[in-house]
């Protein structure tokens, strides 16, 4: 496909929608809220809330995903949408319920989690293989939320390969999913191959419902390729809004990051994580950060070593300091 000639048939800035995606021990509430301050993105979704064999009831659910206390939004009035991740038909539809009772204004499933520790479960994926349990669980969702609150789902291609790709997609519509993002690779892919966007345009050109594209957009270029590929003007981004944390305000036509303006982010964040956790946990939040920055960064890179071999906060912040200086 030659994507310059079609480049006149896409969406434009202003029409595309774009959500920041809910990754495990990464995108909790004080990431979500350092995202948003920077601004472009549509809305935001939650880390997932695990269901297991109980219901998790609504003070719980509030107290996971703190922007239910404040109208499903973040500080910056960006909407969030909270995820639940479980298998068991019975316990998901009552957590639903308590969703519904807590204030959400949108409830996602996971069915793409890779990790071993949820797919050893039953959860995430794993499920992928099942389609009769993937539509009875969303379908005993459906039924338990409220019926103003839309309900969504995010899948991967499939488990251990693609041969149920399509059962899966109609299982998750006929159950009255009103939005599917697809993430283009099996579980077993885990994040190495490239992502499949011609499979989720397959999905597009056979479903009703709005489907979100996701998986290796990290810049305008891949935006504009996907949208040729997929057909789609919605896309979730997750990986690459950790490497660039002003990529929905630059895809969406506004300013883009400058090295001071990263900087000033760090710090901020650093401070607004220690209102929240102690120093031990805010260090390793921040290394574990600097470690997706280096990508987009190349003095996060060239300073990675360094940035990890810091035992302390303060200590951090100079070498940050220093750095920034030798940048000026």
């Amino acid at each position: 496909m030659n994507l310059l000639n079609c480049a006149s048939s896409l969406p434009t800035e202003h029409n595309i929608i774009l959500a920041v995606a809910p990754m495990e021990g990464v995108m909790d509430h004080t990431m979500r809220a350092l995202l948003s301050r920077v601004g472009g993105m549509d809305y935001l979704v939650s880390e997932f809330v695990r269901v297991t064999q109980r219901r998790v009831p609504a003070q719980s659910l509030k107290r996971l995903v703190p922007e239910l206390n404040n109208h499903c939004q973040t500080p910056y009035k960006h909407p969030v949408h909270l995820q639940l991740l479980g298998s068991n038909i019975e316990t998901m539809a009552k957590t639903a319920a308590e969703a519904s009772l807590a204030g959400v204004t949108h409830l996602d499933l996971n069915f793409g989690c890779p990790a071993k520790r949820v797919n050893g479960h039953g959860g995430g994926s794993f499920m992928l293989q099942d389609p009769e349990t993937l539509y009875q669980v969303v379908k005993a969702v459906r039924e338990s939320l409220a019926s103003n609150i839309p309900l969504s789902a995010k899948m991967r291609l499939g488990y251990l390969d693609e041969d149920l790709f399509f059962e899966n997609l109609e299982a998750i519509e006929k159950a009255g999913a009103d939005t599917l993002t697809i993430h283009g690779r099996t579980k077993k892919d885990g994040y190495g191959p490239a992502a499949r966007w011609e499979k989720i345009g397959e999905a597009v050109k056979r479903s009703k419902m709005t489907i979100i594209a996701n998986g290796d957009i990290q810049d305008r270029a891949s935006l504009e390729r996907c949208m040729a590929i997929t057909g789609c003007s919605h896309f979730m981004i997750g990986r690459g809004s950790l490497s660039n944390p002003f990529i929905f305000r630059e895809l969406k036509g506004g300013a883009s990051g400058s090295l001071s303006e990263l900087f000033e982010l760090i710090e901020l964040y650093i401070n607004e994580l220690l209102q929240h956790y102690d120093d031990f946990a805010t260090l390793g939040r921040i290394k574990q950060w600097s470690a997706h920055l280096r990508r987009d960064w190349p003095i996060m890179a060239d300073n990675l070593r360094a940035i990890r071999s810091t035992q302390h906060t303060d200590q951090l912040k100079a070498l940050l300091h220093t750095m920034q200086k030798s940048e000026a």
